[in-house]
């Protein structure tokens, strides 16, 4: 299970939510990595070009392996990072792959964003993006409210609803993985 998410900002309200999801995930019997911060500073997505950067190929990398994936981003403006977005648009390396895209692969999708609107807009990207790189988006995502709900170091929150969204995302991406496996 591989995990995508956070901001540059280390230890970022939406890099926690990322880790209790895929504490989740590890719960349910998941081998878990988690991509954050720094190592998804890559350079501008360009089809163009062959070669990547040593971070975007473990990235590709990342995903080509995974059997399912938890996506975390801020809420910037109404809208998903910049960060998330360029690092999503190297999926596109994974077209030409007997598994292209994101195909076949469970997703568990989660907003952080100052506000309500902002994090459900989010989400709604994130799951548009999901569908449009043939993932299968879990039927619960997570829309967290960061003026509301405050992540803690030792991966928990001011709200354990939010803690028990989370977590049970990260199972649902498991639970997919293994109903997919076994239908094969």
């Amino acid at each position: 299970m591989l995990g995508i998410g956070g901001s540059l900002r280390e230890g970022s309200q939406s890099e926690r939510a990322l880790h209790i999801a895929l504490a989740g995930a590890a719960e349910a019997g998941a081998r878990t990595r988690a991509i954050t911060g720094a190592e998804l500073q890559l350079p501008f997505y360009d089809s163009a070009l062959e070669e990547r950067s040593p971070e975007a190929e473990r990235l590709i990398e990342g995903i080509r392996e995974a059997d399912g994936l938890i996506i975390v981003s801020p809420g910037y403006h109404g809208a998903l990072s910049g960060l998330i977005k360029n690092a999503l648009d190297y999926v596109e390396d994974l077209r030409p792959d007997r598994r292209p895209y994101l195909d076949g692969r469970g997703v568990g999708l989660v907003a952080v964003a100052y506000g309500w609107q902002a994090a459900v807009t989010t989400l709604d990207q994130l799951r548009t993006i999901t569908h449009a790189l043939r993932g299968w988006p879990t039927p619960l995502g997570g829309s967290v409210n960061s003026a509301e709900v405050k992540f803690d170091e030792a991966g928990g929150a001011s709200d354990p609803k939010v803690v028990n969204t989370l977590r049970l995302i990260g199972r649902h991406v498991v639970e997919f993985a293994r109903t997919r496996e076994a239908s094969d």
